[in-house]
């Protein structure tokens, strides 16, 4: 929680008690529904709440930008930008309805009206959004497959509209047929050794 009052210092006192809040409900949560792994969940604030950030890090979303969480798991990175960016709308999505079942709770919790949870594929997500961010649910071609024609053709933003990815490691051969997409190292920004390996992989896409 330290970390994240040093990097993201102009929080309100509301997005303060909100962060903080986020321990005990994944505690409570993650003893009735496995949603984080128990390692973890001692690391909730470095690993989940502060990695989900990194995307604020390389891009900071506007009023009224619409920004999709897919196969958001426990609701990261949706629930920590969605506490930052109170002004912006999130939708999050997994196939896994306990998943969401704990994202819609902990939404509840925290009285977060800026972020919409569903059990839902995001091949038949039928809405178009400025920017589909995830944390490395699968390669990143068959991602591009799932998510493509989901994009709003007007960018607002510094970056153009596509996808926020957070992955780790080398991603070459990955990315080879992605000659748009730049890396961000989150070792720029972040000094914990987990984040020596993991960036935030940003692909444009219409």
């Amino acid at each position: 929680m330290e970390e994240i009052l040093k990097q993201f210092p102009n929080l309100t006192d509301n997005q303060i008690q909100q962060f903080e809040m986020l321990q005990n409900l994944y505690e409570d949560w993650n003893a009735k529904i496995n949603v984080i792994s128990r390692k973890d969940i001692d690391e909730l604030y470095t690993r989940h709440v502060l990695h989900s950030l990194g995307i604020a890090k390389v891009l900071e979303f506007k009023s009224g930008s619409k920004i999709m969480d897919v196969g958001t798991g426990g609701g990261f990175p949706a629930i920590p930008l969605a506490i930052l960016f109170p002004e912006a709308n999130f939708y999050a999505i997994d196939i896994i309805a306990k998943k969401i079942k704990v994202v819609n709770e902990v939404i509840k919790a925290l009285g977060l009206k800026n972020i919409k949870a569903e059990q839902k594929r995001a091949e038949i997500v039928e809405h178009d959004f400025d920017f589909i961010v995830s944390r490395a649910v699968t390669n990143m071609p068959d991602f591009v497959s799932w998510v493509k024609g989901k994009m709003k053709t007007k960018s607002k933003h510094e970056l153009e509209n596509g996808i926020l990815y957070l992955k780790g490691g080398d991603l070459s051969e990955e990315l080879k047929d992605f000659p748009k997409a730049t890396e961000y190292n989150l070792s720029d920004y972040f000094s914990d050794e987990f984040f020596e390996t993991k960036k935030v992989v940003h692909l444009p896409l219409k």
